[in-house]
């Protein structure tokens, strides 16, 4: 499991940008932000300014901030734990697992096409989500 976002730094009203959920963000990182040596390079212009994020209601952002919330209450249950060790695969509580999956699904059922068949098919929902953002008016 991998979460590209410390939501440590987050405000909720940051978490609508940058919570974005870890399959839409892996793959266009992977797709756009290309690599240095073997890491994925992930930028502010090539990534994360770039990341198409759908128009939701004020009903989904309160859904979404709720849920990030849930995270970061979750993981001040384990203040004796470092990052490191709360995000470890094998020894993430199941707690904070939880919160995280729940997030996860909120954040992924704001795009057109959920529940993605494959990753594949998520990234071109991105890529036409991209389109639609850059296409002059």
């Amino acid at each position: 499991m991998k979460y590209p976002y410390n939501v440590n730094l987050l405000t909720q009203q940051q978490a609508l940008k940058a919570l974005q959920d870890p399959f839409e963000v892996d793959g266009w990182v992977k797709t756009v932000g290309g690599r240095l040596k073997t890491d994925y390079r992930y930028s502010a212009q090539l990534c994360y300014n770039t990341f198409p994020f759908p128009k939701i209601s004020d009903e989904k952002k309160q859904e979404i901030e709720s849920a990030a919330e849930k995270v970061l209450i979750t993981r001040e249950y384990y203040p004796e734990k470092t990052l490191a060790e709360l995000y470890d695969p094998d020894k993430m509580p199941q707690d904070l697992r939880e919160a995280h999956a729940k997030l996860d699904d909120i954040v992924e059922s704001c795009y057109p096409g959920y529940p993605f068949a494959s990753d594949e098919a998520r990234l071109e929902c991105l890529f036409k989500l991209y389109e639609k953002m850059t296409a002059k008016k």
